[in-house]
């Protein structure tokens, strides 16, 4: 038996302030897309932005349906959008916001689980790294320098 060691790392910012110019640009377009989220039924709004190589921003937010699970979480509206409309269009960035109706989000929200599987494969096909930058509603920001990061372990292609 061998123990490996899997480590990450990640910069903490306190205020959107702190970040570079082109990274606050983003998150102001994250913030954007979060409030035009249809959240109807959770109250948790989340927005997206997706800064291109080509400068393009792209938005996406969150979408809920009654039928739960139907609905779809900003990140996935928004990459497939990408993939979409610009395809082989690298994803230099990525910024994400997260905001409820019933309580003050605080503290970072980072993708979840699926999103992480399906912005991971994005990252994969295009050999580069996407930055990833997000936050709750208000205190800190946190940025990696690969999707991959958030993701130990991930599944791709190469095990089908």
């Amino acid at each position: 038996m061998k123990k490996i060691e899997v480590k990450t790392s990640a910069t903490v910012f306190n205020t959107l302030s702190e970040l570079d110019q082109e990274d606050q640009l983003l998150m102001n377009k994250a913030i954007e897309a979060r409030a035009k989220a249809y959240a109807p039924y959770s109250k948790f709004k989340v927005g997206a932005a997706f800064l291109l190589e080509n400068g393009t921003i792209v938005l996406g937010n969150n979408q809920e349906n009654a039928a739960y699970p139907s609905g779809m979480c900003a990140e996935r509206v928004g990459v497939w959008k990408v993939g979409s409309e610009f395809p082989g269009i690298k994803i230099k960035k990525i910024a994400i916001t997260a905001a409820s109706e019933n309580t003050i989000v605080n503290k970072p929200v980072g993708p979840c689980g699926a999103c992480r599987q399906t912005l991971s494969e994005y990252e994969i096909n295009q050999k580069e790294s996407i930055e990833i930058i997000f936050m709750g509603e208000v205190g800190e920001i946190i940025k990696t320098t690969s999707l991959l990061s958030l993701l130990p372990f991930s599944f791709d292609s190469s095990y089908l």
